[in-house]
């Protein structure tokens, strides 16, 4: 299934879902482990079929006996679960109206508890809270038919979307369970985790083990032969979730409960090629006191345990990831930006770790990429094999991706997929890789190239129909005058000043896209040409379109004869559509072509004009690659900010329409915000009176 096609699948099975939520009048907590326990019920169903056929297929046929039946071992080859009868999607379907429903799912999924000791006592079995008619109808919304037949990921897709929607909607407390998929996708492919153990021990709802598989299989191998995952989650209901994520996304892993300050459940000291986590950071109130936190050899650093004098555990963890790691394992975590400047104690073990040379990226992250806190925070990465290794031990990366953000609410920020390439593409050039930048450069021009040529047919076929529909309506509003002196000024509002300059423009841009190949050179006038003519463009056929619309409503056009036998409205749907194709559809949040040419040589040139050899350099206000003295000269300082100073050229990539486009959005949510708190106003007013 095409990207678009999945994300308006993910809106609608969203909307239609969250709308029965709405009218049960239940909390959005009550209702998101029981609807993600369908989503699992689904995928499993759908996993079980495609196994039940291929295995079928395959057994011999015996003249007496005929086929042997399936058993549970030919599914577990197949990589499915293996569902009794009454755990499967079809049978709950197909119930009675009179049927129990609630305690049938709920059986259903202690059924295949039973089967799967590895699900014992995760699986939601608390369906009597909705009533019948909304599990009936819960039930028919993923039994749509593109559900039906969905095969690879789809159901992990729509799964990690619907952990990402509860996210937002405050479904879990603090929304601690979900790391925002961008900061997940960074991480993984800073460390690039593709071989033996792979451990998180705040795992959340295990993303950072979805996405080290989506990357391992991006590279053709299979996660179940090249990794080991283990976690370890605090919280009953989050280890649920990691389980149900893991066996949604065909993943194992061993993800055990319990409180990663004061126990250590996989006793993995030493022995973690990768670690990975999106700790709860700034917690106050962990008891140093502890025997198995004064003595933890997960503090020990240049010899000793470090316990920072604080209250504040986030230089736990910081060592936590790095007392974990083999001795050429790498880390990457979320962590506080304030813990970058830390001083006193942290900052005594923030130098220790900087001298050990495995300190390898900082990262600095803007504002608004968590669901539940607007404060920006920094990705740490360590490289242990750096230790041995003269020159790079010397060597930290300084990024700073404050000023890289994609807006998607007025509340949330991140990464558009080609901001991620673009910022592993500096952190693979730091690390002496260039196969990763000229990939993504040719990726991006050959994309921006292909989409120019797409964009001149559809230019092309525009102009034709634009002419068309415009040549037939001026022929009518000329014989209406003629016939009636009142209806000259409509006539007349038909003239179209700039049509002539757009058609040049229209030329012009078909006649570079037909030369234009996977060059940047050539790609830079094309872009300029899409830009220049969006808007003009849209400018015309809307008052093409208004026109039609005015004289219709003033002179009552549908009742006339000769309006009928013009036969618009097919011809003007023709033309929206082919408008569509071109400008994007704004309320679908879809650019268009001329946008999409534009975009993909605009990411090729965000690259170029920074690393123009193709090779890492500094870059004023985005990078900077520093040594330990020079940490050091600013008290061990890791923050990203302090190093790379402030890009102070003109940015000519700087989109000001997009940014306007920011600004709308951040108002809407501020007048939202505003007409919520004078509701709140009121109400409390006339309780006080």
């Amino acid at each position: 299934m095409q990207a678009k096609q999945l994300r308006q699948l993910e809106a609608e099975l969203w909307k239609a879902a969250d709308q029965l939520r709405a009218n049960s009048k239940l909390t959005a907590s009550e209702y998101s482990m029981p609807v993600l326990g369908l989503i699992f019920l689904r995928h499993a169903y759908n996993r079980f079929l495609k196994a039940k056929e291929e295995v079928e297929a395959s057994l011999p046929f015996h003249p007496v006996r005929g086929r042997r039946p399936v058993n549970k071992k030919d599914f577990e080859e197949k990589n499915a679960m293996f569902l009794p009868e009454q755990a499967q999607f079809e049978y709950l379907v197909s119930l009675p109206e009179s049927a129990e429903i609630g305690e049938a799912i709920d059986h259903a999924m202690k059924l295949i508890e039973d089967e799967y000791d590895n699900l014992k006592g995760v699986l939601p079995k608390n369906f009597s809270i909705f009533s019948k008619d909304l599990l009936r109808e819960l039930l028919r919304i993923f039994n749509k038919e593109v559900l039906q037949k969905a095969e690879g990921d789809l159901f992990g897709k729509i799964y990690e979307y619907f952990l990402n929607k509860f996210a937002m909607t405050g479904a879990q407390e603090g929304g601690e369970f979900f790391t925002p998929m961008s900061l997940v996708q960074t991480i993984v492919n800073v460390i690039e985790p593709d071989h033996g153990i792979v451990f998180d021990p705040a795992c959340g709802s295990a993303g950072m083990f979805v996405q080290t598989g989506y990357f391992i299989e991006s590279e053709g191998l299979k996660p179940a032969e090249k990794v080991t995952f283990y976690g370890q989650e605090k919280a009953e209901l989050n280890t649920k979730l990691a389980k149900m994520n893991l066996a949604v996304h065909g993943l194992e892993g061993n993800i055990q409960e319990g409180n990663t300050f004061y126990e250590d459940k996989h006793d993995l000291l030493g022995n973690a090629d990768f670690v990975m986590a999106n700790p709860p950071f700034n917690v106050d109130g962990v008891d140093k006191g502890k025997d198995a936190v004064k003595k933890d050899p997960r503090l020990i650093l240049d010899g000793k345990v470090n316990l920072p004098k604080n209250d504040n555990a986030n230089y736990l963890w910081i060592q936590y990831f790095y007392n974990y790691l083999t001795p050429t394992g790498r880390a990457g975590f979320v962590m506080a930006s304030s813990a970058s400047d830390a001083g006193h104690s942290e900052k005594d073990i923030r130098e220790k770790l900087v001298k050990t040379g495995a300190v390898d990226v900082m990262m600095a992250i803007g504002n608004n990429f968590f669901y539940t806190r607007s404060l920006p925070c920094t990705l740490w990465f360590y490289d242990r094999a750096k230790e041995k290794d003269e020159v790079r031990k010397d060597q930290v990366l300084m990024l700073d991706a404050r000023k890289i953000f994609r807006k998607v609410t007025s509340k949330i920020n991140d990464f558009s997929p080609e901001q991620l390439k673009n910022i592993i593409c500096i952190v693979n050039l730091y690390r002496g890789n260039t196969r990763k930048f000229e990939e993504t450069i040719k990726d991006y021009l050959e994309t921006s190239a292909s989409l120019a040529k797409e964009t001149a047919q559809a230019v092309k076929g525009l102009q034709e129909q634009f002419r068309k529909v415009h040549q037939s309506v001026v022929d009518f509003a000329v014989k209406l005058a003629e016939q009636d002196k009142s209806t000259q000024a409509y006539a007349e509002s038909l003239v179209l000043d700039g049509w002539d300059a757009v058609e040049q423009q229209q030329e012009d841009l078909i006649a570079l896209a037909a030369q234009a190949s996977a060059e940047e050179v050539t790609l830079e006038a094309v872009a300029h040409g899409c830009k220049q003519l969006r808007k003009q463009q849209d400018k015309l056929i809307k008052q093409l379109l208004d026109a039609i619309g005015n004289g219709q409503k003033e002179f009552q056009l549908m009742k006339n004869k000769d309006w009928k036998e013009l036969g618009l409205k097919d011809q003007l749907d023709l033309l929206k559509a082919l408008q569509q194709q071109l400008s994007g559809n704004p309320n679908e949040e879809e650019p268009g072509l001329l946008h999409e040419t534009e975009y993909f040589y605009k990411q090729a040139h965000w690259l170029t004009s920074r690393f123009p050899e193709g090779v890492y350099t500094d870059v004023e206000g985005l990078c900077k690659v520093v040594t330990q003295a020079e940490i050091e000269a600013k008290d061990w300082s890791l923050s990203p900010g302090r190093y790379v100073g402030v890009d102070t050229a003109t940015d000519d990539d700087f989109d000001y329409e997009e940014r306007l486009n920011e600004i709308h959005i951040e108002l809407d949510g501020l007048n939202e915000e505003a007409v919520r708190l004078a509701d709140m106003i009121s109400e409390n007013y006339k309780q006080i009176v």
